[in-house]
């Protein structure tokens, strides 16, 4: 308890940046299932089961405020929206409540919050197992790992519409994998299988190759389950250059995952080329997860003439294709086929003087179609 609250005391720039990219997710996320979900009739909802107080105690605020405070002039989501809010201290359950209260205009919302007190743990699994889901957004963001587990996000992960963004204690999960106290935790979070594997393969690494080897383990449990789109946004520590946490992102569609990298690509520190870090470290060829979000701008006009040779596609067919478990945002394969076009490599349709300019640079619109060569066999 006493570590939670301190985690309140103030809003880092880390917290702020974590609030605002589940809280803008949100929004995007109900925007682009809008349409289905009024054809249903059904309601969307967001769940988040380690709310915390609502505010820190500088009076920034978290992310269940940030999603009610616009939730409650919007028409949709005062017709739609439901949300549930737990944590498992009374005090921070109690100031949520008094936060939940204080915002203007919360009686719009035709479906009243709900925040619970309780553990996380198989009880909740349990009830979210059995139940068949609204469309809905779940953030998990624990303190450390406790109630955490490839269950729970299986459990709402399962149904159609269903997100999951979730806080990845990477500096306590390095720690407690080799711990035993800790050990069912550690493979309740991984699968027990994967787990053993990993503390093998963890062994005399390097800090940095530990950690890749972390993070894709975690990423081929939850693809295994059905999370089939991973995109981990890194958070350094303040001091020095190793990682403190992630945050996680997993959807089984491809529409939230460029939703997502989108957003993540937004808050990155750099974006050399362009190229949207997320925070990463140059990683290696071990770890093939890593080693694609590393990519470097020069390599997308070499990958694109292999990877489609002897194909035409739209651009927007080339981008949903490729996109996934690389670091390149949609503006990247437009200035890169541009550039291929350029230097006549490829043909374009329209072709470029044909198109519009904008800002007095040629675009490339999604339908354009893009013819690649076949590329000859040594």
């Amino acid at each position: 308890m006493a570590k939670s609250r301190k985690f309140f005391d103030e809003s880092t720039e880390q917290s702020k940046i974590k609030a605002e990219i589940v809280a803008k997710y949100f929004w995007a996320w109900a925007n682009a299932i809008k349409k289905t979900v009024e054809q249903l009739n059904t309601n969307i909802a967001y769940i988040d089961l380690f709310a915390g107080p609502g505010r820190y105690n500088n009076g920034a605020k978290s992310t269940p405020i940030l999603v009610l405070e616009r939730a409650v002039d919007d028409p949709f989501m005062q017709q739609r929206l439901k949300t549930l809010f737990n944590d498992r201290s009374p005090k921070f359950s109690s100031e949520l409540i008094t936060a939940i209260n204080e915002i203007p205009g919360i009686k719009n919302l035709h479906h009243e919050p709900i925040v619970y007190t309780s553990d996380v743990g198989t009880e909740i699994v349990k009830m979210f197992k059995q139940m068949k889901l609204i469309p809905t957004l779940f953030f998990v963001d624990p303190w450390g790992y406790k109630g955490l587990s490839l269950q729970l996000i299986s459990s709402v992960l399962k149904d159609w519409g269903c997100d999951c963004i979730f806080f990845f204690n990477y500096n306590r999960i390095n720690m407690g994998l080799n711990n035993d106290i800790v050990k069912e935790h550690m493979n309740q979070l991984f699968g027990e299988e994967r787990a053993n594997e990993l503390r093998a393969r963890l062994e005399g690494l390097e800090p940095e190759e530990r950690e890749f080897e972390i993070l894709e383990a975690i990423t081929h449990s939850l693809q295994e389950l059905g999370g089939k789109y991973v995109l981990p946004f890194t958070f350094k520590r303040e001091i020095g250059k190793r990682t403190s946490h992630y945050l996680i992102f997993v959807s089984k569609h491809v529409l939230g995952y460029t939703i997502m990298k989108s957003i993540m690509a937004g808050y990155s520190s750099q974006s050399p080329q362009g190229v949207p870090s997320f925070a990463y470290s140059p990683a290696t060829e071990r770890q093939p997860l890593l080693f694609e979000l590393s990519r470097p701008l020069e390599d997308l006009s070499e990958m694109l003439l292999s990877d489609f040779a002897g194909q035409t596609l739209t651009m927007k067919q080339v981008f949903d294709k490729h996109q996934v478990g690389k670091p390149f945002i949609k503006s990247n394969y437009k200035d890169a086929l541009n550039d291929l076009e350029s230097q006549g490599k490829i043909l374009a349709d329209p072709p470029a003087g044909n198109r519009r300019k904008q800002k007095g640079k040629i675009t490339f619109a999604d339908h354009v179609k893009v013819s690649f060569p076949v590329r000859e066999l040594l």
